[in-house]
């Protein structure tokens, strides 16, 4: 299925408003796709959790720069640790669903994909005590030979995805798709927003700036730059991403090929202190804020 079966339009967002969204993919250091290859699924039962330390340190730095965000999760975790949910959701930040297992979707099928993410949904909501209305793919694992996903996930009660990365990537990304948060509508004629990660124009070719890794290895002046650029002259509102694991440089190092320890563990002990200048600098929001369909967002001012 070629993406141009897939039609856009421009998606008005919340008025007045030009926040940034800020959002969480609540996982384990140890369910990563880059480790799939050496960390067997029948085996995380039995490997020492650390997220819930990482999620406490996120939501006290969400406090103290005043910046409500959504935490996409896994159903896996969320039905190990369910006061990891009912804390975010309590301390009133959105919970969108990250699926159930950290499997890429282009390795499932249309009927499992469909199951085990209405089964995430399902929990997620008992859990939170809200509606789940978003949704982010594993790894962004949502490229042009799966866009039946889409379809999934407004049949499944979505109201935006945020999984379609425009960039060129081993693992994922749909080169040519909109950098913009857009409306669209799937193969099968649904309705569903889009709000792809952040990247911006140099030299014509698209470079993603929209958080993880990228954040890590770029220099924070760098990031500083494109978000700002991404606000003054696209007049786009950038969309960050982060992981707990993330923000802990002492988690256990597991084994993996050479680009996957490089990928995962290069510069964590500086991911808090650059998102902490970001959160400070820019105007964030959680996603149902910044496409209007939560709670009103101040009118951004920027902390220089």
């Amino acid at each position: 299925m070629d993406l141009r079966t897939l039609t856009t339009d421009g998606l008005a967002l919340a008025p007045g408003n030009l926040a940034n969204a800020m959002t969480i993919d609540v996982e384990e250091y140890f369910q990563v796709s880059a480790f799939d290859d050496v960390v067997e699924r029948t085996a995380w039962e039995r490997i020492p959790s650390r997220v819930s330390d990482s999620i406490d340190r996120l939501l006290d730095l969400l406090d103290e720069t005043g910046v409500r965000a959504t935490f996409f999760v896994l159903g896996w975790l969320a039905e190990r640790k369910p006061d990891v949910v009912r804390t975010i959701a309590a301390r009133g930040h959105e919970i969108g669903c990250h699926g159930w297992a950290h499997e890429l979707i282009y390795r499932q099928t249309p009927e499992r994909f469909r199951d085990e993410t209405r089964r995430a949904r399902a929990v997620l909501q008992d859990l939170a005590g809200q509606p789940v209305r978003g949704y982010r793919a594993a790894s962004f694992s949502i490229g042009r030979g799966n866009l039946w996903a889409l379809d999934v996930l407004a049949e499944a009660g979505f109201t935006y995805d945020s999984s379609l990365f425009p960039i060129r990537h081993d693992r994922y990304g749909i080169v040519g798709a909109p950098r913009r948060i857009h409306r669209l509508t799937t193969p099968s004629g649904h309705d569903l927003i889009e709000v792809p990660p952040s990247t911006v124009l140099l030299g014509g070719v698209v470079v993603p700036v929209a958080g993880g890794g990228y954040l890590r290895m770029f220099p924070r002046l760098f990031t500083r730059w494109a978000v700002g650029r991404l606000n003054r002259h696209e007049l786009m509102p950038a969309v960050i991403y982060i992981h707990p694991w993330e923000i802990d440089p002492d988690q256990p190092r597991i084994r993996a090929r050479l680009l996957s320890r490089v990928r995962h563990y290069s510069r964590l002990r500086s991911t808090e202190d650059k998102l902490r200048d970001l959160l400070r600098r820019y105007p964030f929001a959680a996603v149902e804020d910044v496409l209007g369909l939560g709670r009103p967002v101040p009118a951004p001012v920027e902390v220089v």
